[in-house]
């Protein structure tokens, strides 16, 4: 089995080598090379689409370098969270549920096997890292908006 490690956002941007200035929206994106998922942030300067055959791509707010540290949160806890909505199964929490996997995936709670296709949909294929289930969450084209607001209620849950 590989292990993934995804890191936190950058603060360079792998567009123009520009520093990200805190504050400032980004886009970021997940692409597996040589078996390692790397994620690239860019700046809306240094943008100008997500590379060929990335996995995952959303857009989020740069953080202060204090408030990076504050957006901890328990990734048993998300995981039992994301086991749940993985049981109900209901199509409308599809996009929080890839949310919540990405989140795990970052926090190494959650290993990408790889990817599958079904009926011509993209599905992760996701272990949790303690034996958890074989996870099959469908890759969304979710817009960064979207993300960008599920991450923030996801964190703001966390902090309440």
């Amino acid at each position: 089995m590989q292990d993934y490690n995804v890191k936190p956002i950058g603060r360079i941007c792998a567009g123009t080598g520009k520093e990200l200035v805190p504050g400032s929206l980004c886009h970021s994106v997940l692409v597996e090379k040589n078996g390692e998922l790397q994620r690239f942030d860019y700046s809306d300067e240094g943008w100008t689409q997500p590379p060929e055959g990335f996995l995952a791509h959303w857009r989020c707010e740069v953080p202060e370098a204090a408030a990076a540290t504050k957006k901890n949160f328990d990734p048993d806890e998300l995981m039992r969270q994301f086991e749940q909505l993985c049981e109900e199964a209901s199509p409308a929490q599809d996009k929080f549920r890839y949310v919540l996997a990405l989140l795990l995936l970052q926090k190494r709670r959650l290993k990408l096997e790889g990817t599958k296709t079904v009926d011509d949909q993209e599905f992760l294929e996701l272990n949790g890292a303690r034996g958890e289930g074989i996870f099959l969450i469908l890759n969304q084209d979710l817009e960064d908006a979207e993300v960008q607001q599920m991450q923030e209620s996801i964190f703001g849950a966390r902090a309440a």
